[in-house]
């Protein structure tokens, strides 16, 4: 087997999903294009703020791609390309697609609502508490798992004390890319230029950022990067979305199109062969079995319940028009089911042990020397795409953790707030916890200390709380098409699917925490514990609402 076959029957099985399963439901939910959305409704320059396609997409896409399409795939490459390949391609059209878009519509719906707002709506207000705190101590295995990608992408300093150049590159690029990107929004907000004159800004900016990284590498170490980048979470979460995600995701938009494309690209011309076996064994000692392990490990890049937050969390409040749900949605899905075959192809691109010889010791790293690999073939630097590759991974992993920050702040702030109390005679102990400031703080100094047992040790308990909350937010939107007498039996098969995978990895993960007690794992413990009976309850009541009488009215 060929890189460029896989490729091939990845962009055909994608590409047709989406003209005939993405319309076919858009159809048979219905699309409004004459609707006014909540962007324009509720617009208040803070959350709510409507924004083109092409940035809510760039928005959409970086915040559920972050590290874990690449990840996932990678880790999940220990049992063989073809199970993997088959679990992206199907799981990403049939399960994390639908799962996108369902949250997204249902979220447009009803005001930009997130999905808490649709549990107690259609669920009940008991069910709502529960999945809001589930849903933070999910936001903060999020933010541990992704800053540590980050904080080692960025590293400047390998195990013998000597520089690690391609990261410092990288390091220094991401920076100026924050930077430009606050300036670039002052731009967007006042200037009021054409179209075209802030893409050519914004490309010349991206293409600043590369030159000065390539030649001004910056050397700090993972340490230190954990703080810095904790601090700039802290600071992207709570500024209003113009000033620094919205024109973020502008100027990533741009990275998006050139990483797929050059990935694209390179697979097709220098068509890698596939040195990887194409299955290994159902058990893998030192991993665990393909069920459930295969599923939770690959995660963001087939099914991620963490999209379902971003597409009713922040993305849904800046859609401009109903009919822009189905390619922000359900196509940003498809894009990076794409993305993760593509990470698939660079590691199997791979002779064994060959990726380890060549320095490359992460995920991301293995990934962009993969990419690198096949476009050094046709003529391009190998740094250079080195750097602009690993700063894309880099940049899509920042956008999910101020993005995932600011969803985990808001899950916290709901769960102290209710439509009977009124904010002027709100107790002053409510006012402190309800404090954007103080919620973001608590959730990122437990992030934090979770990052520092590392993303390794973290990932398979994210992977299952990650699964099982896209179970859960599939039986809020089923429950919501219920309701609303809209079908939604397209639902189910994932539900239940994901509901056996979770919860058989969870009980797997906190078996394995007993058995290991340590200080770091006594509290991922704590977390797996808590996040399976928070699960078990919630999933016991949506599924409940689900299968009972309806007497609403449409």
């Amino acid at each position: 087997m060929s890189g460029v076959i896989i490729m091939i029957i990845a962009i055909v099985v994608l590409g047709g999903g989406y003209l005939l399963y993405g319309r076919w439901l858009a159809k048979t939910w219905g699309i409004d294009p004459k609707a006014k959305t909540p962007a324009y409704e509720l617009q208040d320059g803070v959350d709510y703020e409507p924004a083109d396609t092409a940035v809510v997409f760039g928005h959409q896409f970086a915040s559920i791609a972050g590290a874990g399409p690449i990840n996932g795939p990678i880790q999940a490459a220990v049992f063989g390309w073809v199970p993997v390949l088959l679990w992206i391609l199907i799981g990403g059209l049939f399960f994390g697609a639908v799962q996108d878009f369902s949250a997204m519509y249902a979220s447009v719906k009803n005001k930009g609502r997130t999905i808490g707002y649709i549990i107690e709506e259609y669920i009940g207000k008991i069910g709502k508490k529960l999945f809001l705190l589930f849903c933070w101590l999910f936001c903060i295995l999020v933010v541990a798992a992704f800053a540590d990608v980050v904080a080692g992408t960025f590293n400047g300093f390998n195990a013998e004390g000597a520089h690690i150049v391609s990261n410092g590159s990288v390091a220094t690029t991401s920076v100026l890319f924050i930077v430009e990107a606050v300036a670039l929004g002052l731009v967007l907000r006042f200037a009021k230029l054409n179209k075209w004159i802030n893409t050519a800004i914004a490309v010349a900016l991206l293409v600043v950022g590369v030159v000065v990284g390539l030649n001004a590498p910056i050397f700090i170490a993972t340490g230190t990067w954990h703080i810095i980048v904790f601090i700039y979470i802290l600071i992207a979460s709570v500024v209003p979305v113009w000033a620094l995600l919205q024109p973020r995701d502008y100027l990533n938009s741009y990275l998006l199109v050139f990483m797929i494309a050059a990935s694209v690209i390179g697979v097709l011309v220098t068509n890698p062969s596939i040195n990887l076996p194409a299955f290994t064994s159902f058990s893998v000692e030192g991993v665990g079995n393909m069920f459930p392990i295969l599923f939770v490990t690959i995660a963001c890049g087939a099914v991620s319940g963490f999209h379902s937050l971003v597409s009713s969390g922040t993305a849904s409040k800046q859609i401009k028009n109903e009919k822009n749900m189905l390619p922000v949605s359900f196509g940003a899905m498809l894009m990076e089911s794409m993305l993760a075959v593509i990470a698939l192809i660079a590691v199997a691109s791979f002779a064994t042990g060959a990726a380890a010889e060549a320095g490359y010791t992460t995920p991301a790293q293995i990934f962009a020397g993969g990419v690198a690999n096949f476009l050094s073939q046709i003529g391009l630097p190998h740094n250079v795409v080195f750097t602009l590759i690993n700063l894309a991974v880099s940049a899509f992993a920042l956008t999910s953790l101020d993005s995932v920050a600011r969803i985990g702040r808001l899950s916290f702030q709901e769960l102290f707030l209710d439509a009977s109390i009124d904010d002027d005679n709100m107790e002053g102990w409510r006012k402190v916890v309800t404090n954007k400031y103080f919620a973001t703080v608590i959730t990122l100094i437990l992030a934090y200390l979770l990052a520092k047992a590392g993303y390794q040790n973290i990932w398979p308990l994210f992977g299952s709380a990650n699964q099982l909350l896209s179970a859960l937010s599939l039986i809020a939107c089923a429950v919501y098409f219920k309701k609303t007498n809209r079908k939604g039996w397209m639902l189910w098969v994932p539900m239940l699917v994901m509901l056996a995978v979770t919860l058989t990895a969870l009980i797997q993960k906190i078996i394995a925490l007993i058995g290991n007690p340590t200080a770091g794992n006594i509290l991922q413990l704590a977390f797996a514990i808590a996040l399976f009976v928070l699960g078990v309850i919630v999933a016991c009541l949506g599924l409940k609402r689900l299968t009972e009488k309806n007497t609403a009215a449409a």
